[in-house]
């Protein structure tokens, strides 16, 4: 077995809290709900990647053919495992696995979903590279995630100092244009953008991307 990183203890140690803690913007978060139900087929097989403690997942999972599931945390995996069991949901597969190391073969997935994770991987060019590499043709990356640097300044120092003390995983800050860029530069076609949080300004991007049949040339 792997050994666990830095970042899997972190939320290893805060799963329990993680899986208590209620969701801050309810409504916002049954926007993002509803429209990534409107954006999958019921034929579809399904991955999402940093999915926590499943809730996304199992909330989905009525909508869809199979949901493959997967975090890096073994305790936020064995929480979501207990859900499922409890909710007797059978087409969801929790598993332990980084954002780049996903299970399933090239083209395994008609849509991959990424809620409130990319901005916690530190080489975002690799993951999203393996991740449009696991769709099929004309398959969707949903996404939603926090531009950092759309939000307080003061970010770009507290979190180098609570990651010296053990205290913050792997951050990385951008805006919603940088991140799009990126998306971009995997081989995907942005089809949507949107801001479903209920306040003034919501941070955090919702992006639907497509899989395009090729990548965009380097300048």
């Amino acid at each position: 077995m792997t050994p666990a990183t830095p970042d899997a203890r972190f939320w290893d140690r805060i799963a329990r809290k993680y899986s208590a803690d209620p969701i801050k913007d309810v409504a916002g978060y049954e926007r993002t709900l509803e429209r990534t139900k409107e954006l999958l087929s019921s034929a579809a097989t399904v991955l999402e990647i940093g999915c926590g403690t499943g809730t996304t997942a199992l909330k989905l999972a009525p909508s869809v053919t199979r949901v493959v599931a997967t975090d890096v945390s073994s305790e936020m995996i064995a929480i979501a495992r207990t859900k499922a069991s409890a909710e007797a949901c059978e087409n969801v597969d929790f598993s332990v696995a980084t954002a780049d190391a996903a299970p399933g073969f090239d083209g395994a997935y008609e849509a991959v979903l990424a809620f409130n994770v990319l901005h916690l991987i530190g080489d975002r060019t690799k993951t999203l590279s393996r991740l449009h590499g696991s769709l099929k043709p004309g398959g969707l990356l949903i996404s939603k995630t926090p531009c950092l640097s759309e939000m307080n300044p003061l970010l770009r120092l507290a979190v180098p100092v609570a990651r010296l003390f053990g205290r913050a995983p792997t951050v990385s800050f951008f805006t919603a244009h940088e991140l799009e860029a990126e998306i971009a530069d995997a081989g995907f076609t942005i089809v949507e953008r949107a801001r479903h949080g209920s306040g003034r300004r919501d941070p955090r991007i919702f992006i639907v991307a497509e899989k395009s049949s090729r990548r965009r040339a380097s300048a």
